[in-house]
């Protein structure tokens, strides 16, 4: 049996099945003193083919940038996932644990002309009515460069 944090919550959350299909987000990113910075919406497409999960993230920024992420997610547990994309360094490691995710990873991210590798520490928590709440601390040598909120909802649900 495992011991689980969240075990108790209502809906446990299941990463494939969660994000198969259309799903849509809204996001935004603010710095660590409180002030948003960015905001932004993710049109995610999600399929499933040899056993991984392929999730094709369309980010539309406030400002008129487009950015595109492609992940592929593999379950290598009961609970464990991995998961690589072009941006991120290594592998993505999860865990769920009940109706939440953890997802850690270092990302190579363009701030004003400059590459920088930073540290996402996520969680995402499913709530009521499909609607996933992610939270995720960014930083860069132990020190909080700000935090990014997104809210996912899948389409036609």
């Amino acid at each position: 049996m495992i011991n689980s944090t969240y075990a108790n919550e209502a809906e446990e959350f299941n990463l494939f099945s969660y994000f198969q299909g259309e799903t849509r987000a809204w996001g935004m990113f603010e710095d660590r003193f409180g002030a948003v910075r960015r905001q932004f919406v993710v049109q995610i497409v999600g399929e499933i083919e040899g056993g991984e999960l392929i999730l094709t993230e369309d980010f539309a920024y406030d400002d008129g940038t487009n950015e595109r992420r492609v992940w592929r997610i593999r379950q290598v547990g009961e609970r464990d996932f991995r998961g690589v994309a072009e941006d991120i360094i290594g592998q993505a490691a999860g865990l769920c644990d009940g109706n939440m995710l953890y997802w850690r990873y270092k990302m190579k991210l363009h701030v004003s002309g400059k590459q920088w590798t930073v540290n996402f520490d996520d969680r995402m928590y499913l709530m009521p009515e499909h609607t996933l709440v992610n939270r995720a601390r960014v930083s860069k040598f132990g020190i909080t460069l700000g935090t990014v909120t997104l809210f996912f909802k899948p389409q036609g649900s």
